[in-house]
């Protein structure tokens, strides 16, 4: 394991970072509710040729949620992301990021075309409402994901018992592991459910396909199908489903595991790796 030191980067920021080893930076972005540790055993496999950012954002496995969330959640931490890249004087970071965090790392690279080396996207899409509802936009996406962000957000002074077993019963569909669905529904029971909500209405609402040729940098986009096979898809649907959202990218690989689900650094670390060092 390479080794880490606790860094609150600067509280200003509003963003905690822990930092360890040397060479090329590798900025590690989670998905929704997940702490920076869903990334220790990607850096146990890379090993120590890089210099880890790892990334727990706010309102997420206990960090403080953000002051002014009406004021947008992704705009607020794109740029707290960025202040941090520029105050630590980082080039050329490899940025990886699951779910949320790959959505994110997306949001960067069109603002900011060539700021990253290259991108790591797992299980992110750009449009990600249009996975259940195809043809809808992200105008007509409102109304549903405005309900979901009200019925998440009245949950939010549950305690963590019923927060807790709440995310037990969904985890499943997302994570193979037992051990691994109790470390994430913790991470998800002590999360800010307003900033779960807002995030999440954010993220139905904001289609970003067309702007994909802005990004200059490689991507690869690493996809998880088995979850949907109860729900007709196959290998090849969606994977299609996958190409189709990213077809503007102008320096895209795109690959599905045929093993884990939307925790695929975790279900399938074998696939997971081997993609990542062939990336790389």
């Amino acid at each position: 394991m390479v080794g880490h030191h606790l860094v609150h980067a600067n509280t200003q920021l509003g963003i905690d970072v822990r930092v360890g080893g040397k060479g090329q930076a590798m900025i590690m972005i989670p998905g929704l509710t997940c702490d920076a540790a869903v990334w220790d055993s990607t850096i146990e496999f890379l090993g120590d040729g890089y210099e880890y950012h790892q990334i727990t954002l706010p309102g997420f496995a206990g960090q403080a949620p953000l002051e002014n969330l009406e004021h947008g959640f992704f705009k607020q931490i794109k740029q707290m992301v960025f202040d941090y890249i520029v105050e630590n004087q980082i080039e050329n970071p490899i940025v990886m990021g699951h779910s949320l965090g790959g959505f994110l790392a997306l949001q960067m690279a069109i603002e900011k075309p060539g700021f990253a080396d290259k991108l790591v996207i797992v299980d992110a899409l750009p449009f990600m409402t249009a996975v259940q509802m195809p043809g809808i936009s992200a105008e007509a996406a409102k109304g549903f994901a405005g309900n979901m962000r009200s019925q998440m957000q009245a949950g939010a002074n549950q305690t963590y018992e019923q927060k807790f077993a709440y995310q037990k019963s969904m985890l499943p569909s997302l994570i193979l592991d037992e051990d691994n669905i109790n470390t994430a529904a913790d991470w998800g029971a002590k999360s800010d459910l307003n900033t779960v909500g807002q995030a999440m209405y954010e993220m139905y609402t904001t289609d970003i396909r067309n702007e994909l040729d802005q990004i200059e940098e490689p991507i690869l986009v690493l996809g998880a199908w088995i979850a949907y096979q109860d729900f007709g898809s196959t290998r090849d649907s969606v994977l299609k489903y996958y190409t189709d959202q990213y077809i503007k990218a102008k320096h895209v690989k795109l690959d599905l595991t045929d093993k884990g689900n939307h925790f695929i650094m975790w279900d399938d670390p074998e696939f997971f790796h081997k993609q990542l060092a062939n990336f790389l």
